[in-house]
């Protein structure tokens, strides 16, 4: 009350707050500014020193190209699997059923509380040692990456589906069912669509960390676009040229990914998908 009562009737203690209030958004202004023209200037360094531009159009095609393709491809179907188990283990975490409900929660704990760089080597390296003989299948690592990706995500997309649908007042479940429709036709029409809204955000920034994950892939012998800046590396001695590239890819994946996450949360809010006509 008396900082309000400073400002309104400009007493010196209000003139003092307005005062520290400028001084703070210009120190602010200038450390981003500074931050911001160093960062710049770094990057032209790069460009304009580091990078062999002749290099740079040798090894887009195929290394780069080949790999951007292997990495879009995994994520494709890695995200869109993880996705799908995410909801269902997060539809298990808030079961009735405490059995369901446990076992979820086991598998949430194990996935988030263990590295996925260990996941990667259960799957790639345990599970053909579990079998007698020749492990019938060709290019388990490719099967490794998509079944390791899908298994670490959809446990934080199950966490983000729980917090979603807890968000949700009981009295919408409530209102459902005392309208005559079961626990599953009540979570499917009227809780769910609202849960999904609420968790959007949540699982599209796990979708991009998704994406950056793939980069460990090149520890399954998958060559993906770290492996391709490493043999590049190798090859020429040049770190710089190959690794523009591959930040350059996984930009070209990740920022088309957080467009398409903004449009869903546009959309599936009612009040912005009004103002957007």
């Amino acid at each position: 009350m008396a900082t309000d009562t400073g400002r309104e009737t400009g007493t010196e203690a209000g003139v003092i707050e307005r005062m520290n209030d400028a001084t703070f958004r210009r120190i602010g202004v200038f450390g981003t500014s500074l931050v911001a023209v160093g960062v710049a200037a770094f990057l032209l360094y790069v460009l304009l020193v580091r990078v062999d531009y002749e290099l740079f159009v040798e090894i887009i095609y195929p290394q780069f190209t080949l790999a951007f393709l292997r990495v879009l491809g995994i994520v494709l179907v890695s995200s869109v699997l993880s996705v799908i188990a995410g909801i269902v283990v997060g539809l298990a975490r808030v079961s009735l059923t405490g059995v369901t409900r446990n076992i979820a929660k086991g598998y949430i704990e194990f996935f988030r509380g263990t590295p996925l760089l260990f996941q990667l080597f259960a799957i790639y390296i345990g599970i053909p040692q579990l079998w007698n003989g020749a492990f019938p299948i060709d290019q388990w690592n490719y099967y490794a990456a998509v079944i390791g990706l899908t298994l670490n995500h959809a446990a934080y997309v199950g966490e983000a589906t729980r917090g979603g649908i807890e968000s949700i007042p009981s009295g919408q479940m409530e209102a459902a069912r005392s309208l005559g429709m079961s626990y599953i036709q009540s979570m499917q029409n009227v809780v769910l669509p609202q849960a999904w809204r609420n968790s959007l955000a949540a699982i599209g920034n796990d979708q991009v960390i998704l994406v950056k994950d793939t980069s460990l892939l090149t520890v399954l012998a998958v060559p993906e676009l770290m492996t391709a800046f490493r043999n590049i590396n190798s090859a020429t001695f040049d770190a710089w040229t190959p690794l523009i590239l591959v930040a350059i890819a996984y930009l070209m994946l990740t920022i088309p990914l957080g467009r398409v996450v903004s449009y869903l949360e546009r959309r599936a809010d009612p009040a912005s998908a009004g103002g957007d006509g």
